[in-house]
């Protein structure tokens, strides 16, 4: 999976079967807030957003990111997957 980070625009994307994909996001301080995700009508995938939030944690490990997840399917990931826990802020619990 080939993600694009568009720095002008403020979000990762992909494309999936020629459908573009967003993740939106803002920084503040040393952390990576994700606001929105950006699905074509009728996406159902939720194992390719899986994959695109992950390799975003990736992207935040190595940025030494703090991540702050707005969106609920995006909060969401958080709970399903605990071993990126330590990648949220002190304080914020989900």
């Amino acid at each position: 999976m080939e993600i694009k980070d568009n720095e002008f625009s403020r979000q990762f994307e992909i494309l999936v079967e020629g459908q573009l994909i967003t993740i939106e996001y803002s920084f503040q301080e040393r952390k990576i807030f994700l606001t929105r995700i950006n699905l074509p009508d009728h996406f159902e995938n939720d194992e390719i957003i899986n994959e695109f939030l992950k390799n975003i944690m990736i992207i935040a490990e190595e940025r030494k990111l703090k991540v702050v997840p707005i969106h609920p399917k995006i909060a969401q990931f958080f709970r399903k997957n605990p071993v990126y826990r330590d990648l949220l802020p002190p304080g914020i619990r989900i």
